[in-house]
Formats: structure tokens, C-alpha cells, sequence
């Protein structure tokens, strides 16, 4: 089992940064693919970055060169640092977790309850 839970957002203007936290507990999720994944009012779940057991890193075309995903292991904790943020980055944020490497598909079997981004023009 792993239990997430993210913190960090909150309400910027455009261009602004925010740093979204997950920290995880649980028993050996070191070793576990991890993933920022937001939905919108009315949309579909879309996978953000995603983080796999070797430390690479995979985004969504939408937010490459704005988004950073990295991991601390000794704080367990997942980070996603997201800088020039637009309106349509607004949503609820989730962090995953599984042993499997779903990637950038809404396919994990763990899911924290989410915080809110929400970006003004």
C-alpha cells in the first residue's frame, strides 16, 4: 500500500511558478513509477510528467520546457515545479504511484485526493 498526498497549490496570475509536493508513504515505493496527472471541469484525466524507476522523465507536449518532475527519495517526496503557467493549466492536480510503468496513462493503481492549481490572466 501507498498513501499520497499533495500539497502546493494554489492561485497565480499568468507566467507564474508553482511547486506542487506529493509525499508518500507506504512500504517500498522507491522503486514505483510515479506521475503528476491533472483534470479540468468537464475533461478528461491528462497525464502531466511522468517519472520511471530509472529517473527518467516523460511530459505531456503541452507543458515541456515549462514543468520539471523530480523525485526526493530520502524525503519521499514528489515534486512537480511548474513555471510560466497558463490559464488552461488550471485544474486539479493528482500524484500516482504504481510498480508498473503506465507512464502518462491514467492506469495507476494509487492516486493521492489532489490540490488545486488555478491560474488567472
Amino acid at each position: 500500500q501507498v498513501q499520497l498526498v499533495e500539497s502546493g497549490g494554489g492561485s497565480v496570475q499568468t507566467g507564474g511558478s508553482l511547486r506542487l509536493s506529493c509525499a508518500a508513504s507506504g512500504d517500498t515505493w522507491t522503486n514505483s513509477y510515479m506521475a503528476w496527472f491533472r483534470q479540468a471541469p468537464g475533461k478528461e484525466r491528462e497525464g502531466v510528467a511522468a517519472l520511471d524507476s530509472d529517473g527518467g522523465t516523460y511530459y505531456a507536449n503541452s507543458v515541456k520546457g515549462r514543468f520539471t518532475i523530480s523525485k526526493d527519495n530520502d524525503k519521499n517526496t514528489l515534486y512537480l515545479q511548474m513555471n510560466s503557467l497558463k490559464p488552461e493549466d488550471t485544474a486539479m492536480y493528482y500524484c500516482a504511484a504504481d510498480r508498473r510503468g503506465w507512464l502518462l496513462m491514467p492506469l495507476y493503481n494509487y492516486w493521492g485526493q489532489g490540490t488545486q492549481v488555478t491560474v488567472s490572466s
